[in-house]
């Protein structure tokens, strides 16, 4: 009995110790997360975040979510891809180009001019484990909250697969299929997602670490697709699966 709770009493503390970190970490991880989205200088509003993503190698490079891009621009009306962050008080846009997309992990390599953006590092997310605790930071709603970008904590309840198999042939539709035959497994989290926040890192509270990409579209529709209305539960894409992008760019 003696033993169990100290167990428990040893976990209580180390999420203990990894909060009280979490405040210095947050100041460190904001100025490298940024919304993803276009801009068209006619439009009303010229604006859209679409959701966020983050800077990592040099700077220059950013990691979001596939589903985040746009399927295509109206180039002929100077619609851009953009990414928006807060620097000095000030709010900034830069554009951005694709340079890298893993649909299969839903998973997108942008890259930015001007000078480099503070960086994230990435962790081994292999290493994760059900029940160790971790944060996010993005941009839950969009353009309502402005380029404030908020952050959630909670634990890894689970790591699962990316789809499972429907228990009637008719519930299988060619994307469910696709991800059957090509299965892998994603991270499950207690914390509330919502959807600007696909793209947003998911980083260890006490050294910044990124381990995976919070995902609330593309895993939703293979996991939950039997559900009429999809569940309040998050999840996260591991970060091994980005890595690879940045080794094809000679970027690890």
């Amino acid at each position: 009995m003696m033993g169990r709770l100290g167990v428990l009493l040893c976990g209580w503390l180390l999420a203990a110790a990894a909060l009280a970190g979490l405040p210095e970490t947050i100041v460190r991880v904001k100025p490298a997360v940024v919304a993803v989205g276009t801009y068209q200088r006619t439009r009303a509003p010229a604006a859209v975040f679409r959701g966020t993503g983050f800077a990592v190698a040099d700077g220059l490079h950013l990691l979001t979510n596939a589903h985040v891009l746009p399927e295509k621009l109206a180039a002929d009306k100077g619609e851009i891809l953009a990414i928006f962050f807060k620097t000095e008080g000030r709010d900034r846009l830069r554009r951005a180009e694709v340079v890298a997309v893993d649909r299969t992990h839903d998973v997108a390599l942008l890259r930015v001019g001007g000078k480099p953006l503070p960086t994230l590092s990435l962790g081994d997310s292999d290493r994760v484990r059900e029940g160790a605790l971790y944060a996010f930071t993005g941009y839950p709603i969009g353009m309502v909250l402005g380029l404030y970008p908020v952050t959630h904590r909670g634990i890894v309840s689970s790591i699962t697969p990316i789809a499972i198999p429907a228990p009637r042939a008719g519930f299988l539709d060619p994307k469910l299929l696709r991800r059957l035959n090509q299965p892998y497994r994603v991270f499950q989290l207690d914390a509330t997602a919502y959807p600007g926040n696909s793209g947003s890192p998911l980083y260890d509270p006490e050294t910044g670490a990124v381990v995976g990409i919070i995902n609330k579209v593309f895993v939703k529709e293979s996991k939950e697709n039997l559900l009429s209305k999809p569940s309040g539960i998050s999840y996260a894409i591991p970060i091994r699966y980005a890595e690879r992008l940045l080794r094809q760019v000679g970027l690890r």
